[in-house]
């Protein structure tokens, strides 16, 4: 999501402003599940078996064999306009279901918190003797790797052990499913589709299945396709969160119905019958300009192409439910205002190119980014996200330097790991200094070894591993080690 440049400097900043800004909004805690799903809560807290937390109603307790981790410290807004609830909306991905049948073997195949491979291995060569029953036992082996190495983010070798499963019972829905999931995790649309599509022969009314499927869909920009899997899904059984989710389609669908088409070798772009075609042909250029950019600079190619749509103001602001600071925003689709311009402009390449960049970091880290949303599911934390985005986009600490060491100085700056979660109901102050903080520890380890080492970071995040942890085996620092450095950086290049 991009400020308007117009809002981008902070001269308004005061000793302290910072700290008065940020102190108006409820410090929150995130809990991610093992399942991707995260749950914004106050005072999160481990207590024995149990995760507890408060919520607007009363506390709430979560079993902690399926909490992956707590995020401490985000902010959550004590108030916001009317409709707001959505400008977080995402589809939360079904739980990956366990296959029933021979318990012993999946807790066999794994134990003592690894994965046995020398047993899986003997469960093969009995599935190689051609008997049905040893074959959906190592079907079962190497799923239960899968559910393993899934809980731990590792989708590259979950993937490989749910196919394999799948080799072995080729008929078993389930794991037709955990396939389609995985595959959704990484942003693979269209091979997720292909297993939905075998699902479907054996099991054409069950509601996971239509639910994946307009997930695949939506992520492919086929609202039609969508729309349609997740009414099927309704009507087999209720899920308030997938009727949220459809009723987000349904107001891209009807704002879109009128829209024109145009497509290039990445994108796949619709705009307001309105707007000149011109403009829609230079978007679309601009666009695979900063794609080959970002795709060098990151070492990455996303695997889809990516959904654009360009609105008019009014438009934009009915559709996304964006906060009134924001001038785009990425939400599995790039979404422009474009003003009534006829040709890209300084301002809107900016603009898209730093939507693109959230979505190459979106894909690379494997996030999740359904349904309307003013940020995804998120595996990179926002401040990296909108710190890149920012850098890329050719922005430099400059002018707000001296305001950010000020702030540092008198110890009112905020730790980057308050700055992990949403920003969405940031009103336009603090989110002036969450920007302006976020890109001046992305210059500072940019400018200092390169974006190379940014690049390893978004690869260890998208493996799985914590942020905090990704820093100390790139960089060797954490986020108080970091937020030091970044200050002196800022002392010695930008403060004069």
């Amino acid at each position: 999501m991009a400020i308007p440049t117009v809002s981008r400097k902070m001269r308004f900043f005061l000793s302290g402003a910072a700290f008065f800004f940020l102190s108006a909004q409820t410090v929150a805690d995130t809990i991610v599940l093992k399942n991707g799903r995260r749950i914004v809560a106050l005072n999160a807290v481990e207590e024995g078996d149990k995760v507890r937390y408060m919520t607007s109603a009363g506390e709430l307790s979560l079993p902690k064999s399926i909490v992956d981790r707590i995020e401490k410290g985000g902010f959550a807004a004590t108030s916001g306009p009317p409709g707001d609830a959505t400008a977080n909306l995402t589809i939360t991905t079904p739980e990956v279901r366990p296959v029933i049948g021979r318990e012993d073997i999946q807790r066999a195949a794994v134990r003592e918190g690894s994965i046995d491979r020398e047993y899986i291995g003997k469960l093969e060569s009995e599935a190689r003797q051609g008997h049905a029953r040893a074959n959906f036992n190592a079907a079962l082996g190497h799923h239960a790797a899968a559910i393993f190495e899934l809980s731990r983010g590792d989708l590259e070798h979950a993937l490989s052990d749910e196919r394999t499963a799948v080799t072995y019972a080729p008929d078993e829905p389930a794991l037709l499913m955990n396939v389609a999931y995985i595959y959704l995790r990484r942003n693979e649309y269209k091979q997720a589709l292909d297993y939905l599509d075998r699902a479907k022969r054996f099991v054409p009314d069950n509601p996971d299945v239509s639910k994946l499927a307009g997930w695949a869909y939506y992520g492919l920009n086929q609202l039609d396709e969508a729309v349609a899997e997740w009414k099927h899904a309704l009507a087999l059984h209720p899920d308030k969160e997938l009727q949220a989710a459809l009723e987000a389609a349904l107001r891209d669908k009807k704002e879109e119905e009128s829209y024109k088409e145009n497509e290039s070798a990445h994108f796949k772009l619709k705009y307001n019958g309105a707007a000149e075609p011109g403009l829609a042909r230079d978007v679309l250029r601009t666009l695979e300009a900063h794609f080959s950019a970002i795709e060098s600079e990151l070492n990455y190619t996303p695997p889809e192409s990516i959904g654009v749509v360009l609105y008019t103001d009014e438009a934009f602001r009915d559709i996304t439910r964006a906060p009134s600071w924001s001038g785009a925003l990425y939400d599995g689709r790039i979404r422009v205002p474009v003003r009534g311009l006829t040709s890209v402009d300084g301002e809107l390449s900016r603009s898209l190119k730093h939507e693109l960049t959230h979505s190459f970091v979106a894909q690379k880290t494997k996030s999740a980014c359904m349904g309307l949303a003013a940020s995804c599911a998120n595996r990179a934390p926002t401040w990296i996200q909108e710190g890149l985005a920012e850098w890329v986009e050719g922005y430099r600490s400059g002018d707000d330097a001296a305001a950010l060491v000020q702030i540092f100085d008198e110890k009112h700056s905020v730790p980057l790991g308050r700055l992990e979660g949403p920003w969405t109901r940031f009103d336009r102050d603090t989110a002036q200094y969450a920007y302006a903080w976020a890109l001046a520890n992305m210059e500072y380890i940019i400018q200092t070894d390169g974006i190379t080492d940014m690049e390893r970071i978004l690869d260890r995040i998208g493996s799985g591993m914590a942020t905090e942890q990704a820093l100390r085996e790139v960089l060797h620092s954490d986020y108080s080690d970091l937020m030091e450095s970044t200050v002196a950086y800022l002392r010695k290049n930008c403060v004069h």
